[in-house]
Order: C-alpha cells, then structure tokens, then sequence
C-alpha cells in the first residue's frame, strides 16, 4: 500500500522528532511493505520566518493533498510579541478548521515501565492508567467572535455550539467508548453556560443510540479534580474545546512525562493530523535531548486511525514498549541516577525494534 504523509516539522524540537519518526515509518512500511511518501511543509513560527505568515496557503494545500499529516510542534518565544493572528499558534487553529478536523483523540497511559514518573500516590494508580480524551476541535469559544472595545480596556471572547457540532463529537465518544470499557463521561458546566445545556441535552439524546455504554456528566471543576483524585472512574471523556484542551493537559501529566503521549486530529472520514501533546521547546532544540516517543506514538495513532493498519499500529507501540522495557530512557523521564539517551540513540532503537 502507498501513501502520502504531509510532514510538519515546525519550530523548536519538532524538527527532532519528526526526522526520527520519519526512519520509524520507513522501517514500517520495509516490514510489511508499504511505502510512505513524504511531503514536507512549513508552518508555525518557521514559516513566519520565510514566508511572513504561520500558515501558508501552499502547506494546507499539500495537507489537503496528503493522505494524512505529521506535526512536530510550532511556536516559542521568539515569536511571543506577534499579534494573535500572526503567532505561529494560529497555524494549528488554521490546520484543524481548513482540514475539517473536529475531533481530538488524546490517550493518557502510564507505561508500567515509568511508574515511578507518575506524580500520584501508589495507592491512586493502582494497576495502571489508561484513559481517552475525546475533545472538540473546531468550535467553542478558540473559534467564537473576539475583540476588544475602542479604548483596549476591555475583551470579549465568545463561546458558540450548535447541535450539529455537539452531536458529531459525542457520537465519536460513544463510538471509541464502544470499543473501549463501554463508559462515556461526558464533561460541561451546565450549571452555569448556555452551550453546556445544550450539549447536555444533545449527548442524552444521542445516548438512546448507544444503549450499551453507560453515560455519566460531570461539572469540568469536579472533573479536574477527579482526574488526580480518582482516575480509573473514567474510560472516555468527551467534552467541549477549552474544557477538552485543559483537562487533556491535565489528565497528561498524571502519567508522568508529556514526552511520551500522542495525539490525534480526526475528521468523519478518518483523515487525521497527528502530533505530540508537548511544546516546542525551543531551549533543547537541536541538543539531540528531546523525546521522541510521543511522535512516534502519533505515528502508530496514524497508522490505526487513518490508514487501518492495526498490525503496524501494534508492531510500534511494542518497539516502544520493548525499548522501555531495555532500560532505556531520555532525560524527561530518566530516574535520578539512571543513564540517559539522546533523540538520535532513541529513535533509532525503537526503529531497530519495528525492524525486528
């Protein structure tokens, strides 16, 4: 099988990451015979640089013309005094809305391999962790009107959802739920908003399709607090854009490194955008120190979601795995006194790994 990947380096590490992801991929498609084209594009504070906008017109279009595409991360402080819709953060929100991606896949799994990483109490992590965020992408108050009033002393930012909206994200939920442990708790503030009333009713109406998973709601505060408090309460969450966005953080962190978590960016046909969850981190770029692991995650996310290749998608979540098990370890998540790989050394074992 052939396929084209629209590769997004960006700024900061992602260039790291996504060279090693790159050799994954081609050990990928060597084992089981497939080729990977890839495509590569700019975006994000590298394409302010050389082109004067984070989101050139020729990169979505290659991204439109891809059969799925690879981001490393955008943005950093040498591009913090741009206006809003300059920063190299707009070329995420340009990428989601211009593809039609409303859909945002975030696994947190705690890799028994890095327990000790975890910032929770034994007892609250029990036999592991292993839960999805489904978040909303391309509504909610990231994409509703702003401004400021003519004297600059005040803002507004706007919060929108409409039926449409809500129902294509909650049936996603149900759907990966379905798959899972068959538990959607879907996340608002229906107490106090508008949209979160509207949601609510949405997802209880939707939930009569879905008799086999069992539907719960939660205030997103309670919910926050529930993630560290109780985490194996939840399977999938499903929830709005800022709501998702926050709590998908969160619910990161509780594994212990936002190096080794993946993302995915889906639309109803399966095409996806597919990046880690972490920044740029411009401080490390190019010191061969970043963690590549949660790119090469995302890969294996591309390679189940958009391509349906579940062997493949396993055959690298087991190098990864297996690479972990050898003790290996970049510094984000080296113990004290445990020896530490660089970017290059790790990618290319987890390459060897997929090779066999």
């Amino acid at each position: 099988m052939q396929k084209q990947i629209a590769l997004v380096p960006g700024d900061g590490i992602g260039p790291d990451i996504v060279r090693e992801t790159v050799q994954v991929l081609k050990a990928v498609g060597k084992r089981f015979h497939h080729t990977f084209d890839f495509v590569e594009c700019l975006a994000g504070g590298v394409a302010i640089d050389a082109r004067g906008e984070p989101l050139p017109a020729a990169t979505l279009e290659a991204c439109k013309a891809a059969d799925a595409v690879l981001l490393g991360a955008v943005g950093g402080p040498k591009w913090d005094a741009l206006g809003g819709n300059q920063r190299p953060e707009k070329a995420l929100l340009g990428l989601r809305s211009g593809l039609g991606l409303f859909c945002n896949l975030r696994p947190a799994v705690l890799f028994p391999q890095l327990r000790k990483a975890c910032p929770l109490r034994p007892d609250i992590i029990g036999d592991g962790l292993d839960l999805m965020v489904v978040r909303e992408l391309t509504g909610g108050i990231y994409f509703g009107e702003r401004g400021r009033n003519a004297a600059g002393d005040a803002a507004f930012d706007t919060m929108s959802y409409s039926v449409p909206e809500i129902e294509r994200i909650a049936r996603m939920g149900f759907e990966i739920a379905r798959k899972r442990n068959r538990r959607l708790c879907s996340v608002d503030k229906h107490n106090i908003l508008e949209t979160s009333r509207l949601w609510r009713e949405t997802v209880n109406r939707l939930s009569k399709d879905y008799t086999n998973v069992a539907l719960t709601h939660m205030y997103v505060d309670n919910a926050a607090m529930q993630l560290v408090r109780n985490p194996h309460q939840f399977d999938v969450i499903v929830t709005e854009n800022m709501f998702g966005d926050i709590l998908s953080d969160e619910a990161s962190m509780i594994t212990g490194s936002i190096g080794m978590l993946p993302s995915a960016s889906l639309r109803l046909d399966n095409f996806g955008m597919y990046e880690p969850i972490h920044g740029s981190a411009p401080d490390i770029a190019g010191k061969d120190i970043a963690n590549p692991i949660a790119t090469i995650l995302s890969a294996a996310m591309m390679l189940r979601y958009t391509f349906a290749m579940e062997a493949e998608a396993q055959a690298v979540e087991r190098a990864v795995s297996r690479v972990l098990d050898d003790g290996l370890r970049t510094a984000d998540i080296a113990a004290p006194g445990e020896p530490k790989v660089g970017t290059k050394a790790m990618g290319a074992a987890i390459t060897a790994a997929v090779a066999g």
